[in-house]
């Protein structure tokens, strides 16, 4: 079996996201696999694994917006901001009132600048800085600017404060947690994490790790198409198929426009921010099969649509155009 799509899996705290990687790879030998989007050990929830040539587009799942529930701990401080690092408890901090998290969480929506933990991923100088943080090297974390779309407070009963967060690619929660403390005057550190969706990948949907392991997985690959529903789609005949693979441009007008919903999923908008779709900011479209199989990404060039990632053609593809 020749694998394209996607994988739902729910990755279990403990675990890191190339373990399961690698678990997926065992089961299917020679198959490629990539991930759209690291979750620490700390964290659980959804990891989206691309099969195939649908490794090449984690990038487009990658940029789907997420939603996640995160558990802090009002009142104790770490450099990590979560609690794998020393926690200290600062003296005489107040303790914040539901309407004052609320006020302070309501601030902190839409585009804004996010300093992450000395202890996160990213790299600085060519190095993670977890790695130099805990190599005990002193260095200034770079800022960078994240989409907030939402911060809800689901439970607050202190010390123990759990909110969920919907929120663009690059976002650190355990430093929205920390940073909505400090609006209230007080810390805290993060006790758990999960990813309950990125974009159309939703928890509800998703394999747990005995799956993996033991069940066959062909009945629970999700279409490669998932990872660009927000682009306009150009349905192709068998003629242009054949041009696709032969590297030829394309005439036509995408005549499948992307659904609100699937510009919600990608955006973070909702139906009130954006009453018709948005044009694709790339120009980029898909080209599709009438079955909704997906061929190829499509840009313009000289008015034509020049196919700029071909993928290999499913079985019943290929003798269609034989």
């Amino acid at each position: 079996m020749t694998w394209f799509g996607f994988l739902n899996c729910y990755k279990p705290a403990g675990m890191t996201s190339r373990d399961v990687v690698n678990l997926v790879q065992r089961r299917l030998r020679k198959t490629k696999v990539g991930h759209a989007g690291t979750l620490d050990p700390i964290a659980e929830g959804i990891l989206v694994l691309g099969l195939g040539a649908a490794a090449r587009l984690v990038t487009h799942v990658q940029s789907y917006p997420k939603r996640y529930t995160g558990e802090f701990r009002l009142g104790e401080h770490s450099p990590s901001e979560d609690t794998e690092t020393e926690i200290t408890r600062p003296i005489g901090l107040p303790v914040p009132d539901l309407e004052t998290l609320e006020q302070a969480a309501a601030t902190m929506v839409g585009r804004i600048e996010q300093t992450p933990s000395a202890y996160s991923a990213i790299h600085v100088n060519g190095k993670r800085a977890y790695e130099r943080a805990r190599q005990g090297e002193v260095f200034e974390m770079p800022s960078r600017e994240v989409q907030i779309d939402s911060i809800v407070v689901d439970h607050y009963q202190y010390p123990n404060l759990r909110l969920t967060v919907q929120c663009g690619s690059g976002t650190y929660i355990r430093s929205i947690g920390s940073d909505l403390a400090k609006k209230a005057g007080s810390c805290a550190v993060m006790t758990g994490l999960t990813r309950t969706s990125v974009g159309p990948f939703d928890e509800k949907q998703s394999i747990d790790i005995e799956t993996i392991k033991h069940q066959e997985l062909t009945s629970h690959l999700l279409p490669a198409t998932m990872a660009i529903e927000y682009l306009p789609k150009l349905v192709v005949t068998s003629s242009d198929v054949k041009k696709i693979y032969f590297g030829q441009s394309l005439e036509g007008t995408p005549d499948m426009v992307p659904s609100l919903s699937a510009i919600e999923h990608h955006t973070g908008a909702t139906s009130q921010q954006h009453s018709a779709p948005q044009t694709n900011p790339s120009s980029d479209i898909a080209a599709v099969t009438k079955d909704g199989v997906l061929l190829a990404l499509l840009r313009p060039k000289r008015g034509l649509w020049h196919p700029y990632r071909v993928f290999p053609p499913a079985k019943e593809v290929a003798e269609q155009t034989e």
